[in-house]
């Protein structure tokens, strides 16, 4: 009887017991359930998505000679031709130099939900090379490092196909094969340069091969302006852009292409006082071959077509007058390639640049000259360019030292824009160091 009542007094205990430990088990079991789905929304990938890029960039240069220039002395196009005063004395043989930050640059990446099904990205850069531009012939006028626009762009990439609108590169520069230079200049004369507002349609043909269809309106760098025009006014004034093709083959340690466009331009709507609708109409055609490994970096492209001023090269178009007293436009031609030579060392990487450019003339009997390279009755034949450079990198610092030699042939206008008589090779030596801190 008493060990009945011992039993007795005990089962409540044990049952109570076994409930709690059931309850502590499912409460467990909960929790690693939780922590599981907490682990499943954090490997999710995120709906949005930014990141801030840019660098900090320093760079001082000295010129022996004075030269065709833009945004403070800060990018050098080609040494001015011989300038004799009264004693004989060439007023442009004399050196300057420059101290500058105005290349300091702060972009943001970001990516959104899908769109349509395409993956979608957008890109904002700018810096601070934008000028009222200031200097001899704007009499000491303009504003210096204003904030500007490189990079406005939203693409739409599905499995194929991918879609950019906004602006950003003009096709013809192709971020993968540019010079390497320390000079802020990257090739320009030789290489094409600038961004323009445009839409680019990409077609993946292989995982290797691609072909791009893009058009695009000029902006910030434009073609000359003829006589009546204003800064763009012969983009605002054409009805269609400017059409491009590009085949790209890109693989893990070869990039080529070849591309061609056509551009059609209205430099005016009125000239001599009568109503015009005379357009420039050009074409051009490039190249480009870029080889990498973990050792060596080789680049080379190639560049003919007309009307290249736009792309921050020599050249540009002529003008014809015309018996019903309107002026009629054909461009001038121009030639140009280059070759990169650099080590991939992540440490100190020394690397060389040649550049040659042609300047190929029209057709003659034109009035008017709008190009770049002339000078009163005197015009460029040709310019070249030699540079070495090394690059010593810590993470993510740098500075790099460059010398630099710029040739240019100046010689007499003839009918046909060349220069034919009277030749005179002028040349300039620039020397740079540049630091810069990216993050």
């Amino acid at each position: 009887m008493k060990k009945s009542s011992i039993l007795l007094g005990i089962l409540p205990t044990i049952l109570f017991a076994q409930q709690l430990h059931a309850q502590d088990t499912v409460s467990t079991a909960d929790l690693l359930k939780r922590i599981e789905a907490l682990e499943a929304e954090a490997k999710k990938p995120k709906e949005w998505d930014a990141s801030i890029y840019g660098w900090v960039r320093i760079e001082y240069s000295f010129d022996s000679r004075q030269s065709a220039y833009s945004r403070e002395y800060q990018l050098n196009l080609y040494p001015l031709d011989e300038k004799l005063d009264a004693k004989g004395n060439d007023i442009n043989d004399t050196g300057a130099s420059n101290f500058l930050a105005i290349t300091s640059r702060v972009g943001i990446k970001f990516r959104g939900p899908d769109v349509w099904g395409a993956k979608a990205t957008g890109n904002i850069e700018a810096d601070f090379f934008g000028n009222t531009e200031l200097n001899k012939s704007a009499a000491g006028t303009g504003s210096t490092g204003l904030l500007r626009l490189r990079h406005a762009t939203a693409t739409l990439t599905w499995p194929k196909t991918a879609v950019t609108f906004g602006q950003t590169w003009y096709p013809t520069f192709v971020p993968d094969v540019f010079p390497g230079v320390v000079n802020f200049n990257t090739g320009i004369l030789f290489n094409p340069f600038g961004w323009a507002g445009q839409v680019k349609v990409t077609q993946k043909l292989t995982p290797e091969l691609s072909f791009s269809v893009i058009a695009y309106k000029d902006r910030e760098f434009q073609t000359a302006n003829a006589a009546g025009a204003s800064a763009n006014s012969a983009t605002f004034n054409s009805s269609m852009p400017t059409v491009h093709g590009q085949l790209q083959y890109k693989s893990k340690s070869i990039t080529a292409g070849a591309g061609a466009e056509y551009q059609s331009l209205q430099p005016v709507i009125e000239s001599g006082g009568l109503a015009s609708d005379e357009k420039v109409n050009s074409e051009m055609f490039f190249g480009y071959f870029k080889y990498a490994n973990e050792k060596i970096i080789a680049k080379l492209y190639g560049i003919s077509g007309g009307n290249l001023h736009h792309l921050v090269m020599i050249g540009g178009f002529a003008g014809y007058e015309n018996t019903n007293g309107i002026e009629s436009y054909k461009p001038t031609k121009t030639s140009a390639f280059w070759v990169d030579l650099a080590s991939a060392h992540p440490k100190i990487a020394p690397g060389l640049f040649f550049g040659y450019t042609k300047n190929s003339g029209t057709d003659a009997g034109f009035k008017n000259l709008y190009m770049r390279g002339i000078s009163g009755n005197r015009i460029l034949d040709e310019v070249w360019r030699a540079s070495a450079r090394i690059d010593f990198k810590q993470n993510k610092f740098s500075v790099s030292p460059e010398v630099e030699y710029t040739a240019a042939k100046w010689g007499d206008l003839n009918p046909e824009a060349l220069a034919k008589n009277n030749l005179k090779n002028v040349g300039n030596l620039r020397g740079t160091v540049r630091v810069m801190y990216s993050f």
